[in-house]
């Protein structure tokens, strides 16, 4: 796909569903947590019960639907155990042992981005001995991705802290529950509908139709697991292409609608034990072959959408009680409406810009929320362009980042570079990222376009 054709629109749009309060709104989360988490939730709270812990009625019941635990505050010295050793994870033990936190790592590659910087078990992520010695050597635990072993998830919740809980999880790993917690939140999604055969995808297809994208309702990143459908003789060949992805024997899919946007944007948004909520300003997204290209900031969007979209991810992190940070993947149609596409519980890629634009980071941000401490400040210092640096990027990223650069001076750029710390380059695999600080959004593009590293 494109950068053209990114920009033309693509992406899933509806009719905007009517607002409603965030009390109200929390309550049809959690009812929709609990309908889709049940067993999470009262494995969470067997764990309360075991520490002998009085819960008032109402935290109880709160704790029982969405799989969290008791709030603790715990300060610099303690350790975290981060499930998932990728760079995500390398970013999160920087940011937070310069903080005075300890970290420990569990991940089945033997030189993982996160063990290079901080104590490692190495082991498979479904290894539950493995995942019973993260628990005893760690003080609170997170994890650096969603797609975590449900099991193991309900162990951990069980017998250590996980203040992000396994609800979450459980929801943010299927879309079709996904979005129903989003629509419970009172925030708009895409038409979409369940498909399990040919001949619901034909009769989706029609309902909604055409152009649309289908999805596995599980798994799938950076535009894998998915297929575009742009006439009725392509049905047939995206359900084959798509099904086989389906981590069960009937295929549970997902078939979204198309609308035209004028941009995709995304918020961080953090969530502390005890309940308080900030936000990041918005990235705006572009996306080339379905990986992330570029995160421009301040979006170039208006500023009456970029604070919709921040009250709304405010909304979606308070309803659904999450704890830790939540991605909110958004589209812009071009008469202003907000389209909510996916969602991701932990640091984001459109979150890097935090690094070294913002008073706080990402990474330090997520940590004060797992460890509930009081939200940093989300402030941004600078306009910034964040670009990934993929393996095909890689060696020229390094020299034009790292070596006297002309053109950045030129244009007033001071370029960022993180090096993600992977043994094995790979074409469109994420390498690294760049943050451009400057000025004017519009010299850090320049930049990008005239080193010529990114031309397709």
């Amino acid at each position: 796909m494109s950068l053209e054709e990114l920009k033309a629109g693509r992406l899933e749009g509806g009719a905007e569903r009517a607002e409603v309060e965030g009390e109200a709104g929390g309550a049809e989360v959690e009812r929709a947590v609990k309908a889709a988490g049940e067993a999470e939730g009262a494995g969470a709270e067997r764990a309360i019960k075991a520490e002998g812990r009085t819960i008032d009625a109402k935290a109880g019941a709160e704790r029982e639907e969405t799989g969290a635990q008791p709030p603790r505050t715990l300060l610099p010295g303690a350790t975290i155990g981060v499930l998932g050793g990728g760079q995500l994870g390398r970013m999160m033990a920087l940011s937070g042992s310069a903080m005075g936190y300890r970290f420990v790592a569990l991940d089945p590659a033997k030189d993982a981005p996160c063990g290079q910087v901080t104590p490692q078990i190495t082991a498979a992520y479904n290894d539950r001995d493995a995942a019973r010695e993260l628990a005893r050597r760690s003080d609170v635990i997170t994890y650096e991705f969603e797609n975590v072993d449900a099991g193991v998830a309900a162990l951990l919740t069980e017998e250590s802290y996980v203040p992000q809980g396994s609800a979450l999880l459980y929801t943010t790993q299927h879309r079709l529950r996904e979005k129903a917690a989003i629509e419970a939140a009172g925030v708009p999604v895409a038409p979409y509908r369940k498909v399990g055969s040919l001949a619901e995808l034909e009769a989706a297809a029609a309902e909604l139709g055409l152009p649309c994208v289908l999805k596995t309702a599980t798994g799938g990143y950076d535009g894998k697991g998915q297929a575009v459908i742009r006439r009725p003789e392509e049905l047939a060949a995206a359900f084959r292409q798509v099904a086989p992805g389906a981590q069960a024997d009937v295929p549970e899919l997902v078939l979204e609608k198309f609308i035209t946007f004028k941009c995709e944007i995304s918020v961080i948004a953090a969530r502390s034990a005890s309940g308080e909520v900030k936000s990041f300003p918005p990235a705006e997204n572009i996306h080339v072959d379905n990986i992330l290209h570029l995160s421009i900031v301040p979006a170039r969007v208006p500023e009456e959408i970029q604070r919709r979209a921040c009250e709304l991810a405010e909304r979606i992190v308070s309803g659904m009680k999450a704890v830790g940070l939540l991605a909110v993947e958004m589209f812009v149609t071009e008469d202003g409406e907000l389209f909510v596409n996916e969602l991701a519980p932990r640091p984001h890629n459109s979150g890097h810009y935090t690094m070294d634009a913002c008073v706080t980071s990402q990474f330090e941000q997520h940590v004060r929320a797992i460890c509930n401490l009081p939200l940093g400040d989300t402030k941004l210092l600078t306009p910034v362009v964040m670009v990934n640096v993929l393996g095909e990027h890689l060696d020229g990223a390094v020299q034009a980042a790292c070596r006297a650069n002309e053109e950045a001076t030129r244009l007033g750029i001071s370029p960022k570079l993180h090096i993600y710390g992977k043994t094995e380059s790979k074409t469109g695999r994420k390498m690294g990222h760049i943050n451009l600080l400057c000025k004017d959004t519009g010299d850090g593009l320049s930049w990008v376009e005239q080193t010529n590293l990114w031309r397709n």
